[in-house]
């Protein structure tokens, strides 16, 4: 496992496809720290990823940053752990705010369980991306 010090928090490389974030107490995540962030993740991952985002600490977004929080494309599925109501509430608004995009993204209550959920969706998308490979193959 690999980890990435950011100036807002840091970035662990779980899998060659999963990272796990977890930004720092009491960081308030602008567009610019999210430009950062995307950037450290596209550049050290590559193809298709999922994230773990890990609410170990107090952090916030601007309404900016709300609005592109997981817009890169190569997000496959993200898990956030909230490990108390109040995170848990705040992500569930976040996730509403984001419902039309259809984002892969589940609230967990436990890291353990939030890496499994990743591990499944991220061989479910491979399986999905081999078969649509051999579909266009026979066309």
């Amino acid at each position: 496992m690999r980890w990435f010090e950011l100036p807002f928090g840091r970035i662990q490389l779980l899998q060659q496809d999963i990272a796990e974030v977890i930004i720092n107490d009491e960081v308030e995540i602008d567009f610019t720290i999210l430009s950062h962030l995307h950037a450290a993740l596209l550049a050290n991952i590559e193809g298709r990823f999922s994230l773990l985002i890990n609410a170990a600490n107090r952090f916030s977004y601007s309404f900016e940053a709300q609005q592109t929080l997981f817009s890169l494309k190569e997000i496959n599925a993200v898990a956030v752990v909230a490990y108390n109501i109040t995170t848990k509430y705040t992500s569930q608004s976040l996730v509403s705010f984001r419902r039309r995009e259809k984002l892969n993204i589940k609230i967990f209550s436990d890291r353990i369980t939030a890496l499994s959920w990743l591990m499944l969706e991220n061989k479910r998308a491979r399986i999905k991306h081999h078969t649509s490979d051999r579909n266009n193959e026979r066309q």
